[in-house]
């Protein structure tokens, strides 16, 4: 969790990010075949720097359920991602 639980539209707290570059890290160096997931305050905002730290899987409440185009909403934090991934 990248906010603290119990509703949706938090700030994120980008020291989580902290954890998820350490968990990244012995996944990595244990070889093992598991994703990351992440969930709070996941926008177009965060999920460049929550990508780059390790997370494979982001739950994107109000930044996509808030936007006028969810569908591009989508797409746009797919592709910010992807990049993000792949530096």
């Amino acid at each position: 969790m990248s906010v603290e639980p119990g509703f949706g539209g938090q700030s994120f707290m980008p020291d989580q990010l902290d954890k998820v570059v350490k968990l990244r890290s012995r996944i990595d160096a244990d070889g093992l075949d598991t994703l990351i997931e992440i969930d709070g305050g996941i926008s177009s905002k965060t999920i460049e720097a929550a990508a780059a730290a390790g997370c494979d899987a982001f739950v994107a409440g109000s930044a996509v359920y808030n936007a006028e185009d969810r569908n591009a909403a989508v797409e746009e934090l797919r592709a910010l991602a992807t990049a993000a991934a792949a530096k």
